[in-house]
């Protein structure tokens, strides 16, 4: 018989002929052994740990409860619109939206951000005849305003923030509106430094050009009036400002609920409308999306429901209270720390520090050492420690990026036990170099025209060679990266990431 010349050519079996449930999750458990630990609050950054327990039990049992619900139609399933509402109205109430404001719940900040991107360009298109339409943001504002302007093709018009403050610059952000503009941008806080910007004067700039204003308040949004609350002092930057439009505000940071859970909030129907996607010139069912996303799972928004409504008011106002009480402690420990310097005022949980280096005769103490900045990232990381490494950008110094969450209140007397010896440490170490020759010959690289061949001899030398592996110490990786160009920068991450996501055969 010969062989059916249509068939797949499916010689090597895709997965395996199946293996007990015990097995399979006692191998996920091993893989995470080598992540860096998500409790316990030693990782000041990407996690945000209430330091509650049966917090976790909880939201994996309304996620499981969920999981099977297709989010997609909430005709089908009414208790996701039930949840939906829910969500979005303790948004609303709590940053001050008035009668009528209507959100979305989305998959994170990140889809926010691109959400209201779309709102503000197909409203300039609908409202103004926008067709090349403009973004004005801050240089601090999140990389996903960027990622937003490229999906959406918005011109994105950076405004450099104030150099000593590191907050957008109100005068200067008024001044870079044009008949093009279709949205401005103020964050509250920033990610990079943990500052506010002044929303106040950036939405009334905004309002006089009748230009639309977005408030990123992922970070701050559910931390903000919670800290107000706890007898804090927090200026207006939501809905109480009149020329604030949008809002987003992720439940999974200062909200403690599991990745991924945010809201985008707008002030009225009307501009939540220009976010929906409708199509019915097809034969299938007909389609109305509110998010980037069609068919979602509904655990994820059950998850979030629940935890909301276990912690509560005086349960977010009392989480509040401890991170402010971390940040305290922090911010007077490093102010203590010889060659510290902290960057700007932080006032929302996030903290930015660099370090400077010690006065010499040839050289006075005061410049960012951005060598020391490194060792002293990979000494703490070896005491246990993740400080998320930031590196220099426009005239803005490089520095260590620490995300305080309730968990870290216990930790950060030790984390400050350990800064001093791991920087003494750091101090010993060869400085970090970049090769001149190197450097001198990315100055001249066309990042689009490089060879795959080409990226591969750059990360190699980088110390990021194939296989995706990284290095045990990072700083002469991220010295090298910090010297490059940022375009060329950014296709050498991409391609290094690019080679993490490989295809594993069985």
């Amino acid at each position: 018989m010969q062989p059916d010349p249509t068939a797949s050519a499916h010689e090597t079996p895709a997965l395996p002929a199946g293996r007990p449930a015990a097995e399979i999750l006692t191998e996920l458990k091993a893989l995470r052994t080598a992540d860096a630990p998500t409790r316990g609050g030693r990782t000041f950054a990407y996690v945000y740990d209430a330091g509650r327990q049966g917090l976790d039990e909880l939201a994996a049992e309304a996620y499981a409860a969920y999981a099977t619900v297709n989010g997609l139609d909430p005709t089908v399933f009414p208790s996701v619109a039930r949840l939906e509402n829910d969500l979005v109205g303790a948004a609303a109430a709590l940053l001050g939206a008035p009668p009528g404001a209507q959100g979305t719940f989305t998959s994170g900040g990140t889809e926010s951000i691109l959400l209201a991107v779309k709102t503000a360009r197909d409203h300039a298109r609908s409202t103004r005849g926008v067709t090349d339409p403009q973004l004005v943001l801050p240089s601090t504002a999140h990389a996903a305003f960027h990622k937003a302007a490229a999906y959406l093709g918005l011109e994105p018009v950076v405004v450099p923030v104030d150099p000593v403050t590191y907050k957008a610059n109100p005068t200067a952000m008024a001044a870079a509106i044009t008949p093009r503009t279709a949205l401005v941008v103020a964050s509250a806080p920033s990610y990079a430094h943990g500052v506010i910007d002044p929303v106040a004067r950036i939405a009334e700039a905004a309002a006089e050009h009748e230009v639309l204003c977005h408030v990123d308040a992922c970070i701050g949004g559910w931390l903000l009036p919670y800290l107000r609350r706890a007898g804090r002092t927090v200026e207006p930057f939501d809905f109480s400002l009149p020329g604030v439009t949008s809002i987003s505000v992720d439940l999974h940071k200062y909200g403690y609920a599991d990745k991924g859970a945010s809201v985008v909030l707008y002030r009225n129907a009307e501009l939540r409308r220009h976010q929906y996607f409708a199509h019915a010139g097809w034969p299938g069912y007909p389609v109305v999306n509110p998010t980037v996303q069609g068919t979602k799972s509904a655990g994820l928004l059950a998850q979030a429901w629940a935890v909301l409504q276990h912690i509560g008011e005086d349960g977010y106002t009392a989480l509040a209270a401890r991170v402010a009480e971390a940040s305290d402690h922090l911010l007077e420990g490093l102010r203590t720390t010889p060659d510290i310097h902290i960057l700007g005022e932080p006032e929302a949980g996030l903290v930015a520090f660099t370090v400077l280096t010690s006065a010499t005769p040839d050289r006075p103490s005061g410049t960012p050492d951005l060598s020391l900045l490194l060792h002293l990232a990979d000494e703490m990381r070896v005491r246990g420690w993740y400080l998320q490494p930031q590196l220099s950008f426009d005239g803005l110094p490089p520095n260590l990026h620490l995300t305080l969450t309730p968990a870290t209140v216990d930790r950060v007397e030790d984390l400050l036990t350990d800064l001093p010896e791991a920087l003494a440490t750091a101090r010993t170490l060869p400085p970090a170099t970049a090769d001149p020759a190197l450097t001198d010959l990315a100055a001249t690289l066309d990042p689009d025209t490089l060879t795959l061949e080409d990226v591969a001899g750059i990360l190699a030398f980088a110390g990021l060679g194939e296989g995706g592996g990284l290095p045990e110490r990072m700083a002469p990786v991220l010295f090298l990266l910090d010297a490059l160009p940022g375009r060329l920068k950014e296709r050498l991450l991409t391609e290094f990431v690019g080679s993490v996501f490989r295809p594993r055969t069985p």
